[in-house]
């Protein structure tokens, strides 16, 4: 039970903690913290986990991994407990922008996927689980980073309708999108077969 009820305040005050907490960038913290040097001059000049594989460091790139889920999982958690499952919605959707184009980095963040997967996992785990499954056998098949996020991406609408969580299915939709939008060059790359593989030093 909220503890709040939402109404139009509530929702965008929701939005904005949502967007604050999904724009924490993790992997630059880590990178400055671990002495991994500077991301933006590194591999792709993503701030996300493959980027931060790409100094060789695996823990920073697996703590990264989990940070990013985990804030958008916390966004909406809280959003849920205290206003309900619009407002869950909402942060979500705020946290994934805030990931994505983050203000303290001149909107220019990572490409979303762990936040994508915490923000699913949180809303509705079975969904969340089925994509991460997605997202595991099509990095397994292809060797590609990129292929994992777009086969989890385009999976998650399916997986919401059949298992049961159709009223999330236009914010499912719009995540998808995003997803898309932050994936445009990989999706080139896909097609001309320059995208590399996992371990590989450029991207």
């Amino acid at each position: 039970m909220p503890l709040i009820e939402s109404s139009v305040v509530v929702l965008a005050l929701w939005a904005l903690l949502g967007y604050l907490i999904g724009s924490i960038a993790f992997g630059m913290v880590l990178a400055r913290v671990m002495n991994l040097g500077d991301l933006r001059s590194i591999g792709s000049g993503n701030i996300g986990a493959t980027n931060v594989l790409r100094t060789g460091n695996k823990k920073a790139a697996a703590l990264t991994l989990i940070l990013d889920g985990a804030k958008g999982a916390v966004a909406v958690l809280l959003a849920r407990y205290f206003a309900g499952e619009d407002a869950a919605q909402i942060a979500a959707l705020a946290a994934m922008i805030g990931h994505c184009y983050p203000v303290w980095l001149g909107f220019r963040g990572g490409k979303g996927v762990a936040t994508f997967l915490g923000v699913l996992l949180a809303l509705a785990w079975p969904v969340g689980l089925a994509c991460c499954a997605a997202w595991l056998i099509a990095v397994f098949a292809s060797r590609i980073s990129s292929m994992g996020a777009l086969a989890s991406a385009a999976t998650s609408t399916v997986f919401l309708v059949f298992l049961g969580y159709g009223s999330a299915l236009i914010l499912g939709i719009v995540l998808t999108l995003l997803i898309f939008w932050r994936h445009r060059e990989n999706i080139r790359r896909i097609k001309a077969g320059d995208e590399p593989k996992i371990g590989a030093k450029k991207s």
